[in-house]
């Protein structure tokens, strides 16, 4: 059994899809990022950068002890659950080595623009969006093609639909409600057709929908998720959300 530790935004998604498609059994437990949940003490024992997605593993391979075990960030999450199952990573040296490599891309080049893309379209005031919102398209939009350059007479970034896929694949998928086209991007565009047809992709798109935040922007929603300092994460400011 897994604790699943979730919101329906991008990041979430990565490690739902991973899940849905491993079968695995879970329980999904919903963050509510604008009410403050990430910043609970009883989430940040699990998570101290106090981010989804994080989890819980009840029933870890032997090789890590009878105690559960506790992962956060959705790439090391991922590459726990696909080294546990055997599934959707290779085994072979080089090309583990490869998916190593496109992991690691997405958490720190393509996750992270997008990220910032996205706060600036949906929740920057409207006299700071300008000179934001230009820097990270141009980046995200770096990210796309290169991305398009690799999918050229690929099915899959990998040899094989894998966890490089499953962590790429939600920041693409919002390309529109970031305002960027497609258009340039045709290895791109069909890599997302063929991904967002699958079962589990559909099943974890879907997980606890309705609590999507949209964009949406209120005064105390928009402390919470973007005005937090050191004093959020040691404890000293604002203990009503602690």
């Amino acid at each position: 059994m897994i604790d699943f530790f979730y919101a329906p935004t991008p990041n979430g998604w990565k490690v739902a899809i991973l899940l849905e498609e491993l079968g695995l059994d879970y329980k999904t437990h919903l963050i509510r990022l604008a009410e403050g949940d990430q910043l609970k003490p009883e989430f940040m024992a699990i998570s101290p950068n106090a981010k989804i997605p994080a989890i819980i593993d009840h029933e870890p391979l032997a090789s890590f002890g009878t105690d559960p075990v506790r992962v956060f960030e959705s790439g090391a999450i991922m590459q726990y659950l696909a080294d546990k199952t055997g599934r959707f990573i290779p085994t072979d040296p080089l090309e583990r080595k490869e998916a190593m490599e496109w992991l690691f891309w997405q958490v720190s080049n393509q996750g992270p623009m997008a990220g910032q893309l996205s706060h600036f379209v949906n929740y920057a005031p409207q006299d700071n969006q300008d000179y934001g919102q230009k820097r990270y398209s141009g980046e995200y939009e770096r990210n796309l093609a290169v991305l398009e350059k690799r999918l050229e007479d690929r099915t899959y970034i990998l040899d094989e639909y894998s966890i490089c896929d499953m962590i790429t694949f939600p920041w693409v998928f919002i390309a529109k409600p970031l305002t960027v086209s497609l258009d340039r991007f045709l290895n791109v565009a069909e890599w997302r057709g063929r991904i967002k047809q699958r079962t589990a992709v559909i099943n974890a798109i879907n997980l606890c929908k309705a609590d999507q935040n949209r964009g949406k922007v209120n005064v105390s929603n928009n402390k919470v998720l973007y005005n937090q300092s050191a004093d959020h994460i040691l404890g000293s400011e604002d203990k009503g959300l602690m």
